[in-house]
């Protein structure tokens, strides 16, 4: 079997404006913008209300998946899909000035290991946070849908396997082409004819054919979603399970740029965070120099740090993993942009950080010579260009 295969996937027979939402994992401090998809999408068939936004979920979810779980089971026996057997989908998403191009199909979770030092086919990009896994493990193992936001990267310099279907989408059936809600852009979606699917597998296995290390796949998006889908797989050893459903980009795709995803703390002493780091650094440092923009209600500084790992983020991220441990009242949230992280600064005992992200040509070196990036290291654009949930497969 090929590393990446045609599925039967599931498509809403109208509304796709209504029906495609963004992923659960965005927007986690900004409860006004599911307001809005909630206002948006009122009563109406849609993917909110079979995913579970992260700002929503608690300590006790349960009432929440039960209706997550009813919900997937009317739409599937309400006539609210069509079927697609053995498909793929090329994909072209417009946001901004930017236009992504993927394939939606199935990977094996037989070929994916989260494991920091995996030498799998499939691989997480950064550190696999395993609290995160149990929460999500609850919503995915009694449901009868999956919904990917996934989003695999492949290394395709000579741009061998997506590209070349450009030019021939106008001989293919047409999935799918509308309006995302919330400045999400344009999205279209077509069916790849059997031999063109043929071709796609065939130009990447041809990737990994002449290396010595097998990595055909970094999880760009979705990593913990992943993790969850194995984690499901490995306690059912239910066959629908043991695949996923994703969406494959090039790395090298002109539309794909790596943000930083930046870090503000809530309920912290700033101070007495930031002198903690300043000596943190100057004990264990490498002694190269790096900079952060540290924001605070009252302030907005530059400091400069001794090294501590080779990108900013792990120098940070090290600490904060030390000091949250130790000051459990302080909580973390994970940001995409500077102007949301100015925003949540402005409230009382916050503190965010601003710092130089990662090229993109680094990722696929660093993940076979280091095993995996912290966590949270980068993401690829902004929260509105992130996948929506347009696609379901059954998984029971």
């Amino acid at each position: 079997m090929k590393h990446f295969n045609p599925a039967n996937i599931l498509l809403p027979k109208k509304n796709f404006d209504k029906w495609a939402v963004v992923a659960c994992d965005q927007y986690t401090s900004e409860p006004e913008y599911w307001n809005d998809v909630e206002a948006i999408v009122g009563d109406e068939p849609s993917a909110l209300h079979i995913i579970l936004p992260e700002i929503y979920l608690s300590d006790d979810n349960s009432a929440r998946i039960n209706d997550i779980n009813a919900n997937m089971q009317q739409y599937l026996d309400g006539n609210v899909f069509d079927t697609y057997e053995n498909s793929m989908i090329y994909v072209e998403r417009e946001s901004g000035n930017t236009l992504r191009r993927g394939i939606v199909g199935i990977i094996d979770l037989e070929d994916y290991d989260y494991r920091k030092g995996a030498t799998s086919a499939i691989r997480a990009t950064e550190a696999t946070v395993l609290e995160r896994i149990p929460p999500r493990v609850q919503i995915r193992k009694d449901a009868p849908l999956e919904m990917p936001h996934i989003l695999l990267l492949i290394d395709d310099p000579q741009l061998s396997v997506i590209e070349p279907l450009a030019e021939k989408k106008n001989g293919f059936k047409q999935a799918y082409g509308f309006e995302l809600m919330k400045n999400g852009g344009h999205i279209d979606g077509y069916f790849l004819p059997d031999e063109v699917i043929a071709q796609v597998q065939d130009a990447l296995e041809a990737l990994i054919a002449d290396k010595d290390d097998k990595l055909l796949f970094a999880v760009g998006d979705g990593n913990h979603s992943l993790a969850t889908a194995k984690e499901c797989y490995n306690q059912s050893k239910n066959p629908l399970a043991r695949y996923a459903l994703v969406e494959v980009v090039n790395i090298h795709d002109k539309s794909i740029e790596f943000e930083p995803i930046y870090r503000v703390l809530f309920n912290v002493d700033a101070k007495d965070l930031l002198d903690k780091f300043i000596a943190h650094t100057e004990a264990n440092g490498n002694g190269e120099k790096q900079t952060f923009r540290c924001i605070t209600p009252d302030s907005d500084n530059e400091i400069e740090v001794n090294a501590t790992a080779k990108l900013p983020v792990g120098t940070l991220q090290t600490f904060l993993d030390g000091y949250m441990k130790e000051h459990p009242e302080v909580k973390i949230d994970y940001i995409h942009g500077e102007d949301v992280v100015e925003n949540l600064c402005k409230q009382e005992n916050t503190l965010g950080f601003i710092f130089e992200g990662m090229g993109k040509d680094e990722l696929f070196p660093a993940i076979t010579a280091d095993g995996s990036l912290p966590r949270k290291t980068f993401s690829m654009g902004h929260a509105a260009d992130k996948r929506y949930y347009i696609e379901a497969r059954k998984i029971k």
